[in-house]
Protein backbone atom coordinates (compact mmCIF):
# COMPACT_ATOMS: atom_id res chain seq x y z
CA UNK A 1 0.00 0.00 0.00
CA UNK A 2 1.36 3.42 -0.95
CA UNK A 3 1.69 5.96 1.83
CA UNK A 4 0.01 9.27 1.10
CA UNK A 5 2.17 12.37 1.64
CA UNK A 6 1.55 13.98 5.00
CA UNK A 7 0.57 17.63 4.81
CA UNK A 8 0.82 20.69 6.98
CA UNK A 9 -0.99 24.02 6.87
CA UNK A 10 1.23 27.02 6.24
CA UNK A 11 0.58 30.37 7.98
CA UNK A 12 -1.22 31.53 4.82
CA UNK A 13 -3.53 28.53 4.97
CA UNK A 14 -1.94 26.76 2.02
CA UNK A 15 -1.43 23.02 2.01
CA UNK A 16 2.15 21.81 1.80
CA UNK A 17 3.90 18.47 1.99
CA UNK A 18 5.40 17.89 5.44
CA UNK A 19 9.16 17.29 5.52
CA UNK A 20 10.39 13.74 5.36
CA UNK A 21 12.98 11.81 7.31
CA UNK A 22 16.21 12.26 5.41
CA UNK A 23 18.68 10.80 7.90
CA UNK A 24 18.85 9.16 11.33
CA UNK A 25 22.15 9.66 13.16
CA UNK A 26 23.55 8.20 16.36
CA UNK A 27 26.15 9.80 18.63
CA UNK A 28 27.28 7.54 21.48
CA UNK A 29 28.79 9.50 24.35
CA UNK A 30 30.08 8.98 27.87
CA UNK A 31 29.91 11.39 30.79
CA UNK A 32 30.98 10.14 34.23
CA UNK A 33 28.90 10.47 37.38
CA UNK A 34 30.42 12.19 40.40
CA UNK A 35 29.33 9.20 42.46
CA UNK A 36 27.82 5.88 41.34
CA UNK A 37 24.14 5.19 41.84
CA UNK A 38 23.61 1.70 43.27
CA UNK A 39 20.34 -0.24 43.32
CA UNK A 40 19.07 -3.84 43.46
CA UNK A 41 19.28 -4.60 39.72
CA UNK A 42 22.63 -2.92 39.04
CA UNK A 43 24.63 0.26 39.35
CA UNK A 44 25.78 3.10 37.10
CA UNK A 45 28.87 5.29 37.28
CA UNK A 46 28.91 6.72 33.74
CA UNK A 47 26.16 7.97 31.44
CA UNK A 48 27.04 5.92 28.36
CA UNK A 49 23.99 7.03 26.39
CA UNK A 50 23.28 7.47 22.70
CA UNK A 51 22.18 10.79 21.26
CA UNK A 52 19.74 10.11 18.42
CA UNK A 53 19.18 12.73 15.71
CA UNK A 54 16.39 12.68 13.11
CA UNK A 55 17.18 15.01 10.21
CA UNK A 56 14.33 16.14 7.97
CA UNK A 57 14.35 16.95 4.28
CA UNK A 58 14.15 20.63 5.31
CA UNK A 59 17.38 20.31 7.31
CA UNK A 60 15.69 20.45 10.72
CA UNK A 61 17.35 18.23 13.34
CA UNK A 62 15.24 16.70 16.10
CA UNK A 63 17.03 14.88 18.89
CA UNK A 64 16.50 12.69 21.93
CA UNK A 65 18.66 10.17 23.77
CA UNK A 66 18.59 6.47 24.51
CA UNK A 67 20.02 5.28 27.85
CA UNK A 68 21.22 1.64 27.73
CA UNK A 69 20.07 -0.49 30.65
CA UNK A 70 21.39 -4.02 29.95
CA UNK A 71 20.26 -5.32 33.35
CA UNK A 72 16.65 -4.28 32.66
CA UNK A 73 16.00 -4.25 28.91
CA UNK A 74 19.08 -5.94 27.47
CA UNK A 75 20.26 -2.91 25.49
CA UNK A 76 23.84 -1.65 25.43
CA UNK A 77 25.31 1.47 23.88
CA UNK A 78 26.70 -0.61 21.02
CA UNK A 79 23.43 -2.44 20.42
CA UNK A 80 21.44 0.81 20.30
CA UNK A 81 23.79 2.27 17.70
CA UNK A 82 23.76 -0.94 15.64
CA UNK A 83 19.99 -1.47 15.56
CA UNK A 84 19.33 2.16 14.63
CA UNK A 85 21.97 2.36 11.93
CA UNK A 86 21.49 -1.10 10.42
CA UNK A 87 17.75 -1.77 10.85
CA UNK A 88 15.66 1.18 11.99
CA UNK A 89 17.08 4.01 9.90
CA UNK A 90 16.82 2.16 6.55
CA UNK A 91 13.23 1.21 7.42
CA UNK A 92 11.99 4.76 8.03
CA UNK A 93 14.03 7.09 5.83
CA UNK A 94 11.69 8.67 3.31
CA UNK A 95 8.63 8.63 5.56
CA UNK A 96 7.04 11.92 6.60
CA UNK A 97 8.04 13.39 9.93
CA UNK A 98 4.33 13.10 10.75
CA UNK A 99 4.12 9.38 9.94
CA UNK A 100 4.64 8.41 13.58
CA UNK A 101 2.29 5.43 13.43
CA UNK A 102 3.91 4.11 10.25
CA UNK A 103 7.31 4.50 11.89
CA UNK A 104 6.05 2.77 15.02
CA UNK A 105 4.76 -0.14 12.93
CA UNK A 106 8.03 -0.56 11.08
CA UNK A 107 10.13 -0.42 14.24
CA UNK A 108 7.83 -2.98 15.87
CA UNK A 109 8.92 -5.59 13.32
CA UNK A 110 12.09 -5.88 15.42
CA UNK A 111 11.43 -7.15 18.94
CA UNK A 112 12.85 -5.43 22.01
CA UNK A 113 15.13 -2.38 21.76
CA UNK A 114 12.69 -0.10 23.61
CA UNK A 115 14.99 2.87 24.26
CA UNK A 116 16.25 2.93 20.66
CA UNK A 117 12.66 3.02 19.41
CA UNK A 118 11.64 5.63 22.00
CA UNK A 119 14.49 7.97 21.08
CA UNK A 120 13.53 7.92 17.40
CA UNK A 121 9.93 8.69 18.29
CA UNK A 122 10.85 11.62 20.53
CA UNK A 123 13.35 12.99 18.02
CA UNK A 124 10.56 13.00 15.42
CA UNK A 125 8.30 14.99 17.78
CA UNK A 126 11.16 17.42 18.45
CA UNK A 127 11.78 17.86 14.71
CA UNK A 128 8.09 18.52 14.04
CA UNK A 129 7.86 21.04 16.88
CA UNK A 130 10.89 22.88 15.52
CA UNK A 131 9.45 22.77 12.00
CA UNK A 132 6.23 24.53 13.00
CA UNK A 133 7.73 26.65 15.79
CA UNK A 134 5.73 25.01 18.58
CA UNK A 135 6.84 23.37 21.87
CA UNK A 136 6.35 19.59 21.96
CA UNK A 137 4.84 20.13 25.39
CA UNK A 138 1.92 21.93 23.73
CA UNK A 139 1.64 19.41 20.90
CA UNK A 140 1.25 16.65 23.48
CA UNK A 141 -1.43 18.44 25.50
CA UNK A 142 0.18 21.31 27.40
CA UNK A 143 -1.71 20.77 30.66
CA UNK A 144 0.66 22.68 32.96
CA UNK A 145 4.00 24.47 32.70
CA UNK A 146 6.10 22.42 35.12
CA UNK A 147 6.34 19.62 37.66
CA UNK A 148 7.31 19.07 41.25
CA UNK A 149 10.63 17.23 41.38
CA UNK A 150 11.34 13.96 43.15
CA UNK A 151 14.90 12.73 43.69
CA UNK A 152 16.07 9.11 43.63
CA UNK A 153 18.37 8.00 46.47
CA UNK A 154 20.64 4.98 45.92
CA UNK A 155 22.12 2.40 48.28
CA UNK A 156 24.30 3.70 51.09
CA UNK A 157 24.41 3.78 54.86
CA UNK A 158 21.49 5.51 56.66
CA UNK A 159 23.33 8.66 57.70
CA UNK A 160 24.76 9.27 54.23
CA UNK A 161 21.41 8.85 52.47
CA UNK A 162 19.63 11.03 55.01
CA UNK A 163 22.28 13.76 54.67
CA UNK A 164 21.90 13.74 50.88
CA UNK A 165 18.14 14.17 51.19
CA UNK A 166 18.52 17.05 53.63
CA UNK A 167 21.05 18.80 51.39
CA UNK A 168 18.76 18.54 48.34
CA UNK A 169 15.86 19.97 50.31
CA UNK A 170 17.95 22.84 51.63
CA UNK A 171 19.61 23.73 48.32
CA UNK A 172 16.90 22.97 45.74
CA UNK A 173 13.72 22.72 47.78
CA UNK A 174 13.13 19.07 46.84
CA UNK A 175 10.78 17.41 49.32
CA UNK A 176 9.89 14.17 47.51
CA UNK A 177 12.28 11.21 47.50
CA UNK A 178 12.37 7.70 46.07
CA UNK A 179 14.57 5.44 48.18
CA UNK A 180 16.13 2.47 46.44
CA UNK A 181 15.65 -0.75 48.40
CA UNK A 182 15.94 -4.48 47.74
CA UNK A 183 19.03 -5.48 49.74
CA UNK A 184 19.29 -8.42 52.10
CA UNK A 185 18.82 -8.51 55.02
CA UNK A 186 15.74 -6.29 54.77
CA UNK A 187 16.63 -4.19 57.82
CA UNK A 188 19.49 -2.56 55.87
CA UNK A 189 16.95 -0.63 53.81
CA UNK A 190 14.38 -0.26 56.56
CA UNK A 191 17.00 1.56 58.62
CA UNK A 192 17.73 3.90 55.69
CA UNK A 193 14.06 4.77 55.23
CA UNK A 194 13.62 5.50 58.91
CA UNK A 195 16.75 7.66 58.97
CA UNK A 196 15.52 9.72 56.01
CA UNK A 197 12.10 10.20 57.59
CA UNK A 198 13.65 11.28 60.88
CA UNK A 199 15.96 13.72 59.11
CA UNK A 200 13.25 15.28 56.93
CA UNK A 201 10.30 15.22 59.29
CA UNK A 202 6.67 14.37 58.52
CA UNK A 203 6.07 16.71 55.57
CA UNK A 204 8.41 15.12 53.02
CA UNK A 205 7.10 12.51 50.60
CA UNK A 206 8.95 9.19 50.76
CA UNK A 207 8.43 6.10 48.63
CA UNK A 208 10.52 3.03 47.82
CA UNK A 209 11.61 1.08 44.76
CA UNK A 210 12.86 -2.49 45.11
CA UNK A 211 13.84 -3.19 41.50
CA UNK A 212 12.54 -6.74 42.10
CA UNK A 213 15.23 -7.32 44.74
CA UNK A 214 13.12 -8.87 47.52
CA UNK A 215 10.84 -11.86 47.65
CA UNK A 216 7.16 -11.22 48.33
CA UNK A 217 7.62 -12.41 51.93
CA UNK A 218 10.58 -10.07 52.45
CA UNK A 219 8.58 -7.23 50.93
CA UNK A 220 5.64 -7.86 53.25
CA UNK A 221 8.00 -7.85 56.23
CA UNK A 222 9.53 -4.56 55.09
CA UNK A 223 6.10 -2.96 54.66
CA UNK A 224 5.19 -3.93 58.22
CA UNK A 225 8.47 -2.54 59.53
CA UNK A 226 7.91 0.70 57.58
CA UNK A 227 4.34 1.37 58.70
CA UNK A 228 5.42 4.35 60.82
CA UNK A 229 7.51 5.90 57.99
CA UNK A 230 4.43 6.93 56.01
CA UNK A 231 5.29 5.82 52.48
CA UNK A 232 3.19 7.31 49.69
CA UNK A 233 3.69 4.31 47.33
CA UNK A 234 5.98 1.37 46.61
CA UNK A 235 7.43 0.09 43.34
CA UNK A 236 8.53 -3.30 42.01
CA UNK A 237 9.40 -4.76 45.40
CA UNK A 238 9.42 -8.35 44.09
CA UNK A 239 9.53 -9.94 40.62
CA UNK A 240 6.30 -9.86 38.60
CA UNK A 241 7.20 -13.36 37.39
CA UNK A 242 6.44 -14.62 40.90
CA UNK A 243 2.80 -14.48 39.85
CA UNK A 244 0.92 -15.80 42.88
CA UNK A 245 3.21 -14.34 45.55
CA UNK A 246 3.19 -10.93 43.84
CA UNK A 247 -0.61 -10.98 43.74
CA UNK A 248 -0.63 -11.95 47.42
CA UNK A 249 1.70 -9.06 48.26
CA UNK A 250 -0.25 -6.45 46.29
CA UNK A 251 -3.54 -7.55 47.86
CA UNK A 252 -2.28 -6.54 51.30
CA UNK A 253 -0.24 -3.48 50.32
CA UNK A 254 -1.68 -0.40 52.08
CA UNK A 255 -0.45 2.09 49.44
CA UNK A 256 -0.35 2.10 45.61
CA UNK A 257 1.90 -0.63 44.22
CA UNK A 258 3.62 0.72 41.11
CA UNK A 259 4.47 -1.44 38.09
CA UNK A 260 7.58 -0.13 36.36
CA UNK A 261 9.87 -2.45 34.40
CA UNK A 262 7.21 -5.16 34.58
CA UNK A 263 4.75 -3.03 32.58
CA UNK A 264 6.45 -0.90 29.91
CA UNK A 265 3.68 -1.21 27.28
CA UNK A 266 -0.10 -0.73 27.35
CA UNK A 267 -0.55 -4.49 26.97
CA UNK A 268 1.76 -5.15 29.92
CA UNK A 269 -0.07 -2.57 32.03
CA UNK A 270 -3.41 -4.20 31.23
CA UNK A 271 -2.10 -7.65 32.09
CA UNK A 272 -0.51 -6.61 35.39
CA UNK A 273 -3.49 -4.59 36.58
CA UNK A 274 -6.09 -7.20 35.67
CA UNK A 275 -3.92 -9.87 37.30
CA UNK A 276 -3.84 -7.93 40.57
CA UNK A 277 -0.06 -7.55 40.31
CA UNK A 278 -0.06 -3.73 40.56
CA UNK A 279 -2.36 -0.81 41.30
CA UNK A 280 -0.40 2.05 39.68
CA UNK A 281 2.02 2.53 36.79
CA UNK A 282 5.31 4.32 36.14
CA UNK A 283 5.75 6.02 32.77
CA UNK A 284 9.26 6.46 31.39
CA UNK A 285 9.57 8.30 28.11
CA UNK A 286 13.02 6.76 27.64
CA UNK A 287 11.38 3.40 26.92
CA UNK A 288 8.00 4.39 25.42
CA UNK A 289 8.78 7.70 23.73
CA UNK A 290 6.05 10.30 23.57
CA UNK A 291 3.67 8.28 21.39
CA UNK A 292 3.80 5.17 23.58
CA UNK A 293 3.66 7.21 26.77
CA UNK A 294 0.43 8.82 25.56
CA UNK A 295 -1.03 5.34 25.15
CA UNK A 296 -0.01 4.30 28.66
CA UNK A 297 -1.25 7.52 30.29
CA UNK A 298 -4.62 7.33 28.55
CA UNK A 299 -4.98 3.70 29.55
CA UNK A 300 -4.14 4.54 33.16
CA UNK A 301 -6.67 7.35 33.13
CA UNK A 302 -9.34 5.03 31.74
CA UNK A 303 -8.62 2.40 34.37
CA UNK A 304 -8.50 4.91 37.21
CA UNK A 305 -4.85 4.27 38.03
CA UNK A 306 -2.22 6.57 39.46
CA UNK A 307 0.44 7.28 36.80
CA UNK A 308 3.82 8.71 37.78
CA UNK A 309 6.86 9.87 35.80
CA UNK A 310 9.80 7.60 36.56
CA UNK A 311 13.53 8.03 36.00
CA UNK A 312 15.55 5.84 33.65
CA UNK A 313 18.65 7.37 35.25
CA UNK A 314 18.27 9.94 32.50
CA UNK A 315 20.83 12.50 31.49
CA UNK A 316 19.75 16.07 30.80
CA UNK A 317 18.13 15.48 27.40
CA UNK A 318 16.16 12.54 28.75
CA UNK A 319 15.17 14.57 31.80
CA UNK A 320 13.68 17.27 29.58
CA UNK A 321 11.74 14.63 27.64
CA UNK A 322 10.27 13.31 30.92
CA UNK A 323 9.45 16.85 32.05
CA UNK A 324 7.84 17.84 28.74
CA UNK A 325 5.62 14.78 28.69
CA UNK A 326 4.76 14.72 32.40
CA UNK A 327 3.63 18.34 32.37
CA UNK A 328 1.59 17.84 29.21
CA UNK A 329 -0.88 15.42 30.82
CA UNK A 330 -3.11 16.04 33.82
CA UNK A 331 -2.74 12.51 35.19
CA UNK A 332 1.07 12.65 35.32
CA UNK A 333 1.18 16.20 36.65
CA UNK A 334 -0.46 15.18 39.94
CA UNK A 335 2.63 13.50 41.39
CA UNK A 336 6.22 14.58 41.85
CA UNK A 337 8.31 13.42 38.88
CA UNK A 338 11.76 11.84 39.05
CA UNK A 339 13.73 14.54 37.23
CA UNK A 340 16.85 15.33 39.22
CA UNK A 341 19.34 12.47 38.98
CA UNK A 342 21.28 14.29 36.26
CA UNK A 343 22.59 16.37 39.18
CA UNK A 344 25.07 13.58 39.91
CA UNK A 345 26.66 13.84 36.45
CA UNK A 346 30.01 15.58 36.04
CA UNK A 347 28.85 17.52 32.96
CA UNK A 348 26.14 17.63 30.28
CA UNK A 349 25.55 18.23 26.57
CA UNK A 350 23.27 21.27 26.83
CA UNK A 351 24.19 24.84 26.01
CA UNK A 352 22.28 25.99 29.12
CA UNK A 353 21.94 24.00 32.36
CA UNK A 354 18.63 22.72 33.68
CA UNK A 355 17.20 24.59 36.65
CA UNK A 356 15.30 23.43 39.75
CA UNK A 357 13.81 26.10 42.00
CA UNK A 358 11.83 25.44 45.19
CA UNK A 359 11.60 21.78 44.24
CA UNK A 360 10.01 22.62 40.89
CA UNK A 361 11.15 22.39 37.27
CA UNK A 362 9.52 24.40 34.49
CA UNK A 363 9.10 23.29 30.89
CA UNK A 364 11.44 25.04 28.41
CA UNK A 365 9.54 27.53 26.27
CA UNK A 366 11.26 27.13 22.90
CA UNK A 367 10.02 25.10 19.92
CA UNK A 368 10.38 21.33 19.99
CA UNK A 369 11.90 20.22 23.28
CA UNK A 370 13.00 23.80 23.90
CA UNK A 371 16.66 22.94 24.45
CA UNK A 372 19.84 23.13 22.38
CA UNK A 373 23.02 21.07 22.44
CA UNK A 374 26.49 22.50 22.96
CA UNK A 375 28.44 21.23 19.92
CA UNK A 376 31.78 21.50 21.72
CA UNK A 377 30.54 19.29 24.55
CA UNK A 378 29.05 16.77 22.11
CA UNK A 379 32.43 16.57 20.36
CA UNK A 380 34.26 16.26 23.69
CA UNK A 381 32.20 13.39 25.09
CA UNK A 382 31.32 11.36 22.01
CA UNK A 383 33.08 7.98 21.90
CA UNK A 384 32.73 6.91 18.26
CA UNK A 385 35.55 8.97 16.73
Amino acid sequence: MLLQPATQTTPAGERAVAPRIAEVRTVPYAIPYRKPLRFASGSIDVADNVLVEVVTSDGVVGFAEAPPRPYTYGETQASIVAVIEKIFAPAIIGLSILDREAVRSRLARTVGNPTAKAAIDMAMWDAWGKTIGTPVHRLLGGFTDGLQVSHMLGFDDPDTVAAEAVELRETLGISSFKIKVGRRPVHLDVDVCKAVREALGPDAELYIDGNRGWTAAESARALRDLEDVGLSRVEELCPADDVLSRRWLVSQCPVPFVADESAPTPADVTREILAGAATAVSIKTARTGFSGSLRVSHLAEGLGLEAVIGNQIDAQVGTVCSLVFGASQEITSRSAAELSNYLDMADDLLDEPLFIENGYMRVPKGPGLGIQLDPEKVARYRVDL
